[in-house]
């Protein structure tokens, strides 16, 4: 028996769990540090963590998005069946892009490495990003069916005792635009897990660790009693919402059902849109993985995340729905349904806890893929993300341009401009986008891009936001809804492709999130400093905020303030 089997106390737990993250941040930092993907490097757009035997996920890495992570939650697991860790050997290395095993689609690649310490498998390492290019038709929303969005790649090895699959490489290099960049990732990916590997065996031979079993049946029976006792502080019963959808060419609807039962929590999307043939739907995975990072973070955010914090949770979804989607269904843009799993948990719970909720924000980021030729004739392919504005809290402002849920950063102008022929003329914040309310929402951002090419550059669009705006809690406001336009008047559909030709720009205003509580509870002071700063126009203050300011002066005029916010509220009353 391992020295953990014989005597876990509270202190050697606690040494154990913070080596383990320590351990897992040093396998994402690796992968970042090797990565050949800006959106990997600069804008954390991978997750990494240690899972034990059996494929349970124990800790993960602060970096990371929880499309990622929640779902090699479960990813993982698949492995295990395929490749029991009994059948490996040191040196082998598995992965696979399968949309229904995985994060979702075929852009996210997922590598599991088993470890061996002392004769015997004892763990795994696993991460999953984004591939630069994956072949098909490139990243989008507008394919029919999975076989136009790229190459998959079935769980298979892709080392084995050390040695590199060869012929998958080469698979895969003949599939994608970018095959440096793509092949070169997973060698990276490869890297980081080795990281891991290294340094988990350091600490099992420093503790005279046979095994991690203990250690990850104490992790997550404590992680499961936290998270079960925190769900018992919700009352009792079923809150429902509905969220409307932007859908692909005409609008869906997000249906949820949550279920509190003592310690046991169920959460059912029956009434949601069914599967669509355009490549906005999502998978059970990862419905499953954005619906258990909002509840963690609202009921029990101080919980580690891990297989016991997900125990108490059931996720319901109707098969064929756009959240339970069937293969060969399209699920390249899956993020622009998916992340808004977060509206309709918050939206359910604020009915039971609204002070522990967000008000709704632009949830999904917009991605841009461009791709052509440079003006010295060599392809390329580029993706970045940018986000709207975060949804207020009941106790502070949204943040501003920050993508929630996914927790990915917005890639600097010069990575952008050093790695492609995407010129960024503009970017800032856009006035009067946030929604209105004792706290306002964040503002969305204003970006103008323009090609340094002298051809057409193919642009594929993941916008969302553009119809159904962010919706306001409790009195606030909704935010202002997205567009895309080029400067020849051009409305490209938002989740479509098109060429931007040479010499034109494309202007994308990003949505903003929206407000918590009446806007004429913000103290006027408040308001006067959001004028101040750009963030809210003269305009806005006294028509949304019912502020009026006195510009010769730039003070607040008082008494015409008291007046007008006297008349919206007796207006609120009477609408009621």
């Amino acid at each position: 028996m391992s020295r953990c089997g014989r005597e876990l106390d509270a202190v050697l737990l606690e040494v154990l769990w913070n080596r383990l993250i320590s351990i897992v941040n040093e396998q994402a930092a690796a992968l970042m540090h090797a990565s050949f993907t800006t959106v990997v490097r600069e804008a954390g757009d991978l997750s990494a963590g240690v899972f034990d035997a059996e494929g349970n996920m124990m800790a993960q890495a602060v970096t990371g998005t929880p499309g990622h992570i929640n779902t090699m939650a479960t990813c993982v697991r698949h492995f295990v069946r395929a490749y029991p860790i009994e059948t490996l050997a040191p040196g082998d290395s598995l992965l696979t892009n399968n949309p229904w095993l995985g994060s979702g689609h075929y852009h996210d690649i997922t590598v599991v490495t088993p470890v061996f310490h002392r004769g015997r498998g004892v763990g795994w390492f696993a991460n999953t990003c984004h591939a630069m290019d994956i072949g098909g038709r490139t990243l989008g929303a507008d394919a029919r069916e999975v076989f136009e969005e790229g190459l998959h790649i079935p769980i298979m090895m892709l080392f084995r005792e050390g040695r590199v699959n060869q012929d998958l490489i080469e698979i895969v290099r003949a599939n994608v635009r970018m095959p440096d960049s793509v092949v070169g990732d997973l060698y990276a990916q490869q890297a980081g897990n080795d990281v891991g590997a290294v340094k988990l065996i350091e600490m099992m031979e420093e503790y005279d660790l046979d095994d991690l079993d203990a250690l990850s049946a104490l992790v997550f029976s404590r992680s499961e009693a936290a998270t079960r006792e925190a769900i018992f502080q919700i009352p009792n019963g079923t809150y429902y919402d509905e969220v409307d959808l932007d859908g692909f060419d005409h609008p869906l609807k997000m249906c949820i059902a949550l279920t509190v039962n003592d310690r046991d929590l169920v959460v059912d999307y029956e009434g949601t849109s069914s599967q669509v043939d355009r490549g906005i739907n999502v998978v059970y995975n990862y419905t499953h993985a954005y619906t258990t990072y909002p509840l963690m973070c609202a009921i029990s955010p101080a919980v580690p995340n891990n297989e016991g914090s997900f125990r108490p949770v059931t996720v319901k979804a109707p098969e064929g729905s756009v959240l339970n989607a069937r293969f060969p269904c399209a699920v390249g843009a899956r993020h622009l349904i998916g992340h808004f799993l977060t509206q309709a948990v918050f939206g359910a719970l604020s009915q039971a806890m609204p002070e522990r909720v967000l008000a709704d924000g632009s949830a999904g980021l917009w991605n841009t893929q461009l791709e052509g030729y440079d003006r010295n004739g060599r392809m390329f392919a580029y993706i970045f993300f940018s986000a709207g504005g975060m949804g207020a809290r009941p106790t502070v402002d949204g943040l501003s341009a920050t993508a929630f849920p996914s927790g990915i950063k917005g890639v600097p102008a010069e990575a952008i401009e050093a790695v492609s022929p995407v010129l960024m003329l503009k970017r800032a914040l856009r006035p009067d986008s946030a929604g209105a309310g004792k706290f306002r929402g964040g503002l969305g951002q204003e970006m103008v891009l323009k090609m340094d090419s002298d051809r057409p550059v193919l642009h594929s669009c993941m916008y969302d936001r553009t119809r159904c705006a962010a919706r306001g809690f409790l009195g606030g406001k909704d935010g202002a809804t997205g567009e895309l336009f080029l400067s020849d008047g051009t409305r490209p559909h938002p989740k479509g492709k098109y060429e931007i030709p040479p010499g034109e720009t494309v202007t994308l205003r990003l949505p903003g999130g929206a407000g918590f509580y009446p806007p004429w509870e913000r103290h006027p002071a408040r308001v006067l400093e959001d004028v101040r700063q750009g963030r809210v126009s003269v305009g806005a203050a006294r028509e949304d905020y019912g502020v009026v300011i006195d510009t010769g002066r730039w003070t607040v005029d008082e008494a015409g303030t008291a007046a007008l916010r006297k008349r919206m509220q007796q207006e609120a009353i009477s609408c009621l």
